[in-house]
């Protein structure tokens, strides 16, 4: 039987890298799968037909989540369209990185309002209903630098540890009532950003990565799996690096 056999899941930020590989492998496990894009019509369309034709009920959503009521408004589409909903990822980010000194104020806005209460308003928004079935697993999407840091990403880093906090916060507030909340924080992912990088410099950092290689989003997919299915039933509040032991 497949893990997320009948599932429904809401995956933001799904029209390419990471986001895309999760909601495909949901699909392949059998979850029906809503998701949201931005700006990327084209691509969100492709994808929306992909995902049908491994026979599941897909839908592609143009939301802005970072927009409170964009997100209740999304919630409460996909709790019609689909029926219900039972895994959330939160997946939608953006990076505007420079040194701090020369940051502005809009820079650091714009980086915590996408990735951060991003993830506070899907949340709270999917809240009401997790709670009334007494179930429901929240994936959100750190990442390694939320932990690290990393020079020239101040305004990234922070929001991503944020996001730590946020999710175990949740967790204890939730799981009396059977909610999970877990993050996971991929390292160096190859994604379509990192193909138009100088091959030396992808190569240097491979090779300061203990497995000697880069992740593909399929490697941080897995995980959600691991996170949305039953097979993580006992697992709550909890961060999972995905990043071949880089931060070992």
């Amino acid at each position: 039987m497949k893990q997320l056999e009948g599932k429904i899941a809401l995956v933001t930020g799904a029209s390419k890298g990471i986001g895309k590989a999760v909601a495909r492998r949901f699909a392949e496990e059998g979850a029906n799968v809503a998701f949201t894009y931005l700006s990327s019509v084209e691509k969100a369309q492709v994808l929306e037909e992909e995902l049908k034709k491994a026979g599941v009920n897909a839908k592609g959503y143009r939301s802005d989540a970072s927009d409170f009521k964009s997100a209740e408004e999304l919630i409460a589409n996909v709790v019609k369209d689909f029926g219900g909903l039972d895994i959330l990822v939160n997946n939608a980010g953006i990076t505007k990185d420079n040194l701090l000194m020369r940051m502005s104020e809009e820079m650091w806005d714009d980086v915590i309002k996408t990735n951060l209460k991003s993830a506070f308003n899907t949340v709270k928004a999917v809240t009401r209903t997790f709670m009334k079935q007494r179930a429901g697993s929240i994936i959100n999407m750190t990442s390694v630098v939320g932990i690290k840091g990393n020079a020239g990403q101040a305004n990234y880093s922070a929001s991503k540890a944020g996001m730590i906090g946020f999710t175990k916060s949740v967790a204890l507030e939730l799981g009396s009532r059977n909610i999970r909340a877990n993050a996971i924080a991929p390292g160096f992912i190859e994604t379509e950003m990192t193909e138009v990088l100088d091959e030396k410099v992808v190569q240097s950092w491979r090779d300061a990565i203990p497995l000697k290689r880069g992740g593909q989003p399929e490697d941080v997919a897995n995980a959600c799996i691991f996170l949305a299915s039953d097979m993580s039933a006992y697992v709550t509040g909890q961060v999972i690096q995905v990043d071949g032991g880089m931060l070992t």
